[in-house]
């Protein structure tokens, strides 16, 4: 008789507790691949991090490949969760075709939401290290592919959208995605290179208050840029 495959995770009232372990394993390997990166993070240091023993990681994930993918999903599903709102009303605005000024603060609202993860308190700094070792590359494809489809792809598609409408290009010109990386890029200097930012400005901190301040002052030189770039298509048209 073959032996019956075990579940991934414990039946008759015991998920609660093993979605905990679940979470805490996931919680430690975010931690150390962000440290040290794939290659560098052991199963058996993410295992005594997490308070578990190492066949543990093997009965929730399969493997170390399985824990990095489940680490960029839980990474993902956290950062949809808190830009859909607004990713949802930016479609909505583009299928009516909304005015100019209302799809300018959509697209402002969109790079605030953006930012508003950037600038959490509690475990960004994991986080940050994660994404930071993902987009430098040398980390594993899946995990970058599974950022892309559920996270990055769909708010690209929506702000390149917005762009191209403001300015009159097209959504395919490459110009209209460098200059809507070249928004964006304005808050990931004080995400990645916090160190530096916060040295200049002498702060010791991103709180409450501060990040307010920087999402104001990048949100009016989005609004001019936006702005500029609408006029000079209309002036195009004349």
């Amino acid at each position: 008789m073959s032996e019956t495959r075990r579940p991934r995770r414990p039946t008759e009232g015991g998920y609660a507790r093993g979605d905990e372990t679940r979470r805490k394993i996931i919680d430690a390997a975010i931690h150390l691949f962000g440290q040290h990166g794939f290659a560098g993070a052991s199963t058996r240091d993410i295992a005594a991090r997490a308070g578990v023993n190492a066949p543990a990681l093997q009965y929730y994930f399969e493997n170390k490949e399985g824990l990095y993918c489940a680490c960029a999903e839980s990474l993902a599903d956290d950062a949809w969760s808190a830009i859909e709102p607004q990713v949802q009303n930016a479609r909505a605005l583009l299928e009516r075709h909304g005015k100019i000024d209302e799809l300018i603060e959509a697209f402002i609202q969109l790079q605030n939401a953006v930012a508003d993860l950037m600038f959490k308190k509690g475990d960004d700094t994991d986080k940050r290290l994660f994404f930071a070792r993902e987009q430098g590359g040398g980390e594993p494809e899946m995990g970058a592919q599974i950022l892309r489809e559920r996270m990055r792809d769909p708010l690209n598609q929506v702000t390149v959208a917005l762009l191209a409408h403001i300015a009159g290009m097209s959504e395919d010109d490459p110009l209209t995605v460098v200059r809507t990386f070249s928004l964006y890029g304005q808050f990931l200097l004080f995400h990645f290179a916090r160190e530096s930012t916060l040295s200049m400005l002498e702060w010791r901190e991103i709180d409450v208050e501060k990040a307010a301040f920087l999402k104001a002052a990048i949100g009016d030189q989005t609004r001019v840029l936006l702005k500029h770039w609408y006029d000079k298509k209309r002036a195009s048209k004349e």
